[in-house]
């Protein structure tokens, strides 16, 4: 039931993205996320370079509903073995800051990895998941006709569409660009973030000057999968990495 749920949702997300591509004139061509990046999201002051984390597997996940309300479930069994392997697999990065959504997920996934860079955790609740609103509880495969209808339309610019119940395109982003404003005030260069799937697609695609919305569908976040990019609030953002399916057993 697991996979079944899994691959559903990964369907659903390719699908949205076809429809948004057919309607609203996405490109599909992927640029290049070389390490050079691009002259808007570089040069600013505070600049940074922010990995945004998806968190493991969820007991939400593995439900095959929508859960987006705090605090939310924790980890599966196997979420806490990916967790434990993400903290490996990022070992080699140089963070300075952890951060967090308020959600339990998140915070249990940041656990290792902090442990193991002997860091603290912020608990930032502006990198929250995208509240499904009137969608709650809902199934997960049924998203292309409720959840994601908004957030679809937020990536050709309309970001006054609104969840049911629930925030528009300029909320999220304002409330994304607000937590990263707070990020920046504690003098973090190469913080983590561990957020939401939804959250980090969306929000990258939105403000990377060299994003792929294609990827959306393509190669959508799995848990434990990262966007890197660099820039700073000020001057903008380029995507540097996108990982959307890591090995974490």
């Amino acid at each position: 039931m697991r996979i079944r749920s899994l691959r559903l949702s990964l369907a659903v997300m390719a699908t949205a993205v076809a429809a948004a591509a057919a309607t609203t004139g996405i490109a599909t061509a992927g640029p290049d996320f070389g390490s050079s990046g691009s002259s808007s999201g570089s040069g600013g002051a505070n600049e940074m370079t922010i990995t945004l984390v998806r968190h493991a597997e969820s007991l939400g996940n593995t439900s095959g509903l929508i859960d987006t309300k705090v605090p939310g479930p924790d980890l599966s069994p196997r979420g806490r073995t990916q967790a434990d392997n993400l903290a490996t697999l990022l070992n080699d990065k140089k963070f300075d800051c952890a951060f967090a959504s308020n959600m339990v997920r998140t915070e249990q996934t940041a656990a290792p990895t902090v442990a193991k860079k002997h860091l603290g955790l912020n608990v930032q609740p502006g990198f929250r998941e995208i509240e499904a609103g009137q969608y709650e509880g809902t199934p997960e495969a049924q998203a292309m006709a409720g959840y994601l209808q908004a957030p679809i339309k937020w990536l050709s610019g309309d970001t006054s569409a609104r969840i049911p119940g629930s925030i528009d395109g300029k909320e999220f982003d304002d409330r994304f660009d607000q937590a990263l404003l707070d990020v920046q005030r504690r003098n973090c260069a190469n913080p983590v973030i561990f957020s939401h799937g939804g959250t980090i697609m969306f929000w990258s695609m939105m403000n990377a000057d060299n994003a792929d919305k294609s990827k959306l569908g393509t190669d959508p976040m799995r848990n434990g999968g990262r966007v890197v990019l660099k820039g700073s609030p000020q001057k903008g953002w380029t995507i540097i990495e996108w990982v959307g399916n890591p090995d974490l057993g």
